[in-house]
């Protein structure tokens, strides 16, 4: 009997109830009515901020047709890699980056800068290929009373 697949973020491989596929996603597995997929409302700081009604999946074997990704959040380069065939960026090992998504599910890595003001995160970073975030290890870093919540606010 098929299940659900973790609460997380995820890319649409099929489409559903005009969501088409190869989409972001936050999969919420339990729920009223049920099982459901929330779509970007906005972005702030880099990071998707969710609908606050979602559109319930049709069943288990819907949901496991989900390609996962790894979540949006602060990452360490653990090997040097480039952005691209064209090699425009490099991110060197040790360097910390911030991982985000477009709407397409597209991974993006910003690379933040010291200034006057403090650590900072632009608004552009450099798109990569899925298959390049097996460069990165994910930090855990403490979220304030004023940070958004993971996965906008959804509750597990």
């Amino acid at each position: 009997m098929a299940t659900h697949p973790p609460c997380g973020l995820y890319r649409t491989t099929q489409p559903l109830e005009g969501v088409p596929s190869g989409r972001l996603v936050y999969f919420h597995n339990h729920g009223e009515p049920g099982a459901g997929i929330y779509l970007p409302r906005t972005w702030s700081s880099n990071r998707a901020e969710w609908q606050p009604t979602g559109i319930t999946v049709p069943g288990p074997e819907w949901s496991q047709s989900l390609q996962p990704i790894p979540l949006e959040g602060l990452y360490r380069v653990s090997e040097a890699f480039f952005c691209c065939e064209k090699q425009c960026v490099r991110f060197e090992p040790e360097t910390l980056v911030q991982l985000g998504y477009d709407l397409e599910a597209r991974p993006i890595v910003f690379q933040p800068e010291w200034s006057a003001r403090g650590l900072g995160f632009p608004e552009r970073g450099s798109s990569v290929s899925l298959e390049r975030l097996r460069h990165l290890v994910r930090l855990q870093v403490p979220s304030g009373a004023t940070a958004p919540a993971p996965a906008g606010g959804l509750l597990h």
